[in-house]
């Protein structure tokens, strides 16, 4: 079974529990943009590696956010652009079955743990 190799994702730094205060949204929308920006890019070269990446920010993303105003909309908006674009990249990763199964389980184990809802509309989508 082909693995997606080991990486070094510049995002995962930035999406840790809490990464944002609650007057954060416009850095949080930066950094969603940045880490899309980043998946992409490692998608293009290796696309089971940016279904990783993408699976692994969409995990991270909630609980990064939990505490920034989300009162404007903007960062919901971003969030969703994200689960947008990133969706097409696991789901064309040419990924075997158990891999794609690991994926899933643990997107919907994110959208379980989802307090706010950021990721709410993950389910609806592919």
């Amino acid at each position: 079974m082909k693995q997606p190799k080991k990486h070094k994702w510049i995002f995962t730094s930035r999406f840790r529990l809490g990464a944002y205060s609650w007057r954060g949204s416009r850095k949080a929308v930066q950094r969603v943009k940045e880490a899309v920006s980043e998946i992409k890019s490692v998608s293009r070269k290796d696309p089971l590696l940016g279904a990783e990446g993408a699976t692994l920010f969409l995990e991270k993303v909630s609980p990064a956010l939990e505490q920034v105003d989300s009162s404007s909309g903007a960062i919901g908006t971003a969030v969703n652009n994200a689960i947008g674009t990133l969706v097409p990249i696991v789901t064309a990763a040419p990924a075997e079955i158990k891999i794609r199964e690991k994926w899933l389980k643990r997107l919907w184990k994110a959208v379980e743990d989802d307090d706010i809802p950021y990721i709410g509309l993950l389910p609806t989508m592919g």
